[in-house]
């Protein structure tokens, strides 16, 4: 098969209205899209001993021949109910494809899944999902699309395939990648970023405490005592239950950035220069502009997960139908 020709996005110009980072990450955030998608097939795959994980399936019209199927991945205590997965799922299911909202564990109401906690390195989970999916007589190949944290998995996963993916994956994509984990959960803590970072930290207790009723010979809720960062939640959580020395072995081993020059197929990285927490240290952006399989779009606005551009013929949701358009070229 003959390699497609460059991918040329379209530039991005945010809404006149809301222009900075934060205008543009908290205004993505807050509105309500109304998205109507046609009802899923849910599916549960096992992941890893005593792990499971919920995906909600959409297929084209049955008799069809076999179509692309891309597969989502969330952000830090998303799902596949997210907005951001919601508009991407729409945008592809229009385009043709078929499309798989994958929720990370626990995520989507699936804590009862898995015993284990989802984190930043759980790629192979993306991995076996992927492999499951390829099987499917439906699928002609698979695409894989993260945002956010669920960006870091796939491009970590697209990193250990060390050069040779498997022949049915055709190419990866991701939205406000936290490549560089320490430095994002650090930028989270600062003034600034601290409503973002008590968000996700009420998000990350809440699930702790439905794990502790679920698994209470595991969890406790008096582990979540005394933390308030988000480097806090990782060192004494994350880091126990999940195989890591501390939260600064567990940023090393699962961030994307050391894996990301021996990704050996094509793939879309998409990031603004004013995401309010997610930082990309400059020899990660090196590492990316080397590597002849990855385009880079590094834009000077868009927030986190958003790129709101003015609504001309479309929702205006730029990032996700960049996302789409460079999947059409492997359709």
């Amino acid at each position: 098969m003959s390699a497609p020709p460059p991918f040329r996005p379209q530039p991005f110009i945010p809404r006149r209205a809301v222009r900075g980072g934060h205008a543009q990450t908290l205004t993505a955030w807050a509105v309500d899209r109304r998205i109507v998608l046609p009802s899923p097939e849910d599916r549960v795959f096992s992941v890893g001993p005593e792990a499971q994980v919920l995906c909600r399936c959409h297929w084209q019209r049955s008799g069809d021949s076999p179509r692309l199927a891309l597969i989502l991945v969330h952000g830090l205590e998303g799902s596949s109910e997210s907005q951001y997965m919601l508009g991407t799922a729409k945008k592809a299911l229009d385009a043709g494809f078929h499309v798989v909202r994958m929720n990370m564990r626990n995520c989507g109401g699936s804590e009862q899944l898995s015993r284990t906690l989802y984190h930043s390195g759980l790629s192979g989970d993306v991995g076996a999902v992927a492999a499951a999916i390829a099987d499917d007589p439906r699928v002609s190949r698979l695409a894989l699309a993260g945002f956010s944290m669920g960006a870091n998995l796939v491009l970590k996963l697209a990193g250990e395939w060390d050069g040779t993916p498997p022949r049915h994956v055709a190419a990866v994509a991701a939205v406000s990648a936290a490549l560089d984990l320490a430095p994002s959960a650090d930028a989270l803590h600062a003034p600034a970023n601290r409503v973002y970072e008590w968000n996700f930290m009420r998000a990350l207790r809440r699930s702790i405490r439905r794990k502790a009723e679920l698994f209470p010979e595991l969890y406790g809720a008096a582990q979540l005592r005394g933390l308030r960062t988000i480097r806090q939640f990782d060192d004494l959580i994350t880091a126990r239950f999940c195989g890591f020395a501390d939260a600064d072995d567990y940023y090393r081993q699962s961030s994307a950035s050391r894996l990301v020059d021996q990704i050996g197929l094509p793939t879309l990285v998409i990031y603004s220069h004013d995401d309010p927490f997610i930082r990309v240290l400059p020899e990660t952006r090196e590492k990316l502009r080397r590597n002849s399989h990855i385009t880079l779009v590094e834009t000077v606005h868009g927030g986190h997960c958003a790129f709101l551009a003015s609504p001309n013929g479309y929702d205006g949701r730029w990032a996700e139908r960049q996302l789409v358009d460079f999947f059409r070229r492997f359709a």
